[in-house]
């Protein structure tokens, strides 16, 4: 039974727009969201009294926690909780702006060529945590969502928006358009983000670790800010410098 198990889910985890979800707060958020297409959940003994609590239309399969391990990365915390199912749809650039009408201050965060789906993860938490407007990526240079990158966003990629798309730099004009003053993140930048005027629409732009931005991006937003760390310091893993940018952005 074990084996066949392990074939039929390696050969289920190939098809396309699906994924398999681990870890407690990843899987049981995707269990609320009714945008999942859920295909199957499997969980650990421990871990049926919880799940029969929930009342789910869905019966779970039942293994040992060793043989998560059969299906998942050998170092995948997955605290006896794996699901398969679809990739969330990707938001659209003007459905983020069409959230912005209404609102007199409202952030968005864009990432060019930040490639970590950890780091990535991390930083879908942090948006939910400061109530960022979504997370605009460029589709050709960032990765899908993966298990790795739902787990580390513990369970807010359910409801943090996501738009991918195929121009940056379109897509911060489009922004601008719509009203939103765009920042790059440099550390050679004069101005730190604690000082800048937080009132109105902003769009904070971050580049990957060691490259930054690309040129063209970066020649397309309005303004440069930088956090304000201290000179024996060059630079922040990426994650923690987007939860700082964001925690100054969410500042009334």
């Amino acid at each position: 039974m074990r084996n066949n198990f392990h074939k039929h889910s390696e050969k289920e985890s190939k098809v396309k727009d699906e994924l398999i979800i681990y870890g407690r707060h990843a899987v049981l958020s995707a269990l609320k969201n009714p945008k999942r297409k859920i295909k199957k959940l499997v969980i650990s003994a421990d871990n049926r009294t919880e799940i029969e609590s929930l009342n789910l239309n869905i019966t779970p399969t039942v293994i040992d926690k060793k043989d998560f391990s059969k299906f998942l990365p050998q170092d995948a915390v997955h605290q006896g909780f794996a699901l398969y199912c679809n990739r969330l749809e990707n938001a659209a650039i003007e459905d983020l702006i069409a959230l912005s009408e209404n609102k007199a201050q409202c952030h968005v965060l864009i990432l060019d060529q930040v490639t970590d789906p950890q780091n990535i993860g991390a930083i879908i938490r942090s948006c939910a945590a400061f109530e960022t407007l979504g997370l605009i990526m460029q589709d050709k240079n960032s990765p899908l969502e993966s298990g790795a990158m739902d787990k580390a966003a513990a369970g807010t990629i359910e409801f943090v928006k996501i738009a991918r798309v195929t121009n940056l730099s379109r897509a911060i004009e489009k922004l601008k358009d719509a009203g939103f003053w765009v920042m790059g993140m440099d550390g050679y930048a004069e101005t730190t983000i604690d000082k800048i005027n937080k009132s109105g629409k902003t769009a904070i732009v971050m580049g990957s670790e060691g490259k930054g931005m690309r040129r063209l991006v970066e020649e397309n937003c309005d303004s440069a800010v930088k956090l304000p760390i201290s000179a024996n310091v060059e630079s922040l893993n990426v994650a923690t410098a987007a939860a700082i940018a964001l925690y100054e952005l969410s500042k009334k």
